[in-house]
C-alpha cells in the first residue's frame, strides 16, 4: 500500500514541477521579489497538500502564532525534503543557506536560484563560513528572514549531529531573534528512501529566542537544549544521547542541507 501510494504522490510531484517551471517560471524574473515568493511557493503549497493526500499523512502544526512581525533567523532540524518545502513557506521570504550543487537541478534549481538563496561551495569550506555570514546579515537588513540547518546535513531519526553555530553567529551580529523549529518530517518522508509512510507529521515553532547582548554560544545552547527536547516528546524513534562534541565548535558551514 505505501509502495502504491508512494508512486501516486511522485507522479504528481514531478507533474507539477513540470507545470510550475513552464508556467510559473518565465514570469518569475519580472516580478518583485516578494510577489516572486508567492508565486514560485504555489508548487511548494500544492506538493505539501499532495503529500498529505497521497500518502495519507497527519499535520500536527504548532506554534505559528509565535512567529516575530519581523525577519528572524530560522534554525531548524534537517530530516528530509519536507521541511525544505514547508519552511520555504513558514515565514516568507525567507533566504535559504544550501548547498550549490542545488541549482543546476533542472527545473527544481531554476526556481531556487530566483530566490536569492545563500549557496555555498562545501569544496571551499572558509570561503564558505565567511559567505553566509556577510550575505545572512544581508538579506536580514533587506527584511529577508534567514533559513539555516545548524546540523548542516540529513540526520535520520534517531541520530543526532552536533550543532554549527553559524546561524546563531548572524543572527547576534544583526541582533535579530532566532526562532528554533523542531519536526519528525523524516518519520514520514524518509531522507534516503523514496518510499513514504502514512501516519502523524509534527512540527513544532518556538518562541523568538533574543539574541541582544549574548553570545553566539549561548544562544545555540537554548536553540539546541529546545530542539532536541521536543524532538524527544514528538518523535516515534527514541533520541540518541547527545553527541560527544560540545555545540557549536568549529565545524564548517559547508557542511550544509542535502
Amino acid at each position: 500500500m505505501n509502495l502504491a501510494r508512494s508512486l501516486l504522490f511522485y507522479a504528481g510531484y514531478f507533474l507539477a514541477m513540470l507545470v510550475c517551471g513552464v508556467l510559473f517560471l518565465p514570469l518569475s524574473p519580472l516580478l518583485p521579489l516578494r510577489d516572486r515568493y508567492r508565486l514560485l511557493n504555489l508548487y511548494n503549497h500544492f506538493i505539501l497538500a499532495w503529500f498529505r493526500l497521497a500518502c495519507g499523512v497527519r499535520y500536527e502544526i504548532e506554534g505559528l502564532d509565535r512567529l516575530p512581525p519581523g525577519p528572524c533567523v530560522i534554525l531548524a532540524n534537517h530530516q528530509c525534503e519536507w521541511e525544505t518545502i514547508y519552511l520555504q513557506i513558514l515565514k516568507p521570504p525567507v533566504c535559504t543557506v544550501l548547498k550549490q550543487e542545488l541549482l543546476r537541478i533542472p527545473i527544481f534549481g531554476w526556481g531556487l536560484r530566483l530566490l536569492h538563496p545563500i549557496a555555498l561551495d562545501r569544496s571551499r569550506p572558509a570561503r564558505a563560513m565567511k559567505q553566509v555570514l556577510s550575505q545572512g546579515r544581508q538579506r536580514l537588513e533587506e527584511g529577508l528572514s534567514v533559513l539555516i540547518f545548524p546540523e548542516g546535513t540529513r540526520v535520520a531519526p534517531g541520530h543526532r549531529k552536533r550543532y554549527n553555530k553559524s546561524g546563531a553567529v548572524i543572527a547576534c551580529r544583526a541582533g535579530m531573534p532566532v526562532v528554533p523549529v523542531a519536526h519528525n518530517a523524516g518519520e514520514r518522508w524518509p531522507g534516503r528512501h523514496w518510499v513514504k509512510n502514512p501516519g502523524t507529521l509534527r512540527l513544532e515553532v518556538g518562541e523568538p529566542i533574543a539574541t541582544v547582548g549574548r553570545t553566539p554560544e549561548e544562544v545555540l545552547v537554548e536553540v539546541e537544549a529546545w530542539i532536541e527536547g521536543r524532538l524527544a516528546e514528538i518523535s516515534e524513534v527514541p533520541r540518541p544521547s547527545p553527541a560527544g562534541a560540545a555545540p557549536g565548535g568549529a565545524e564548517s558551514t559547508a557542511r550544509v542541507q542535502e
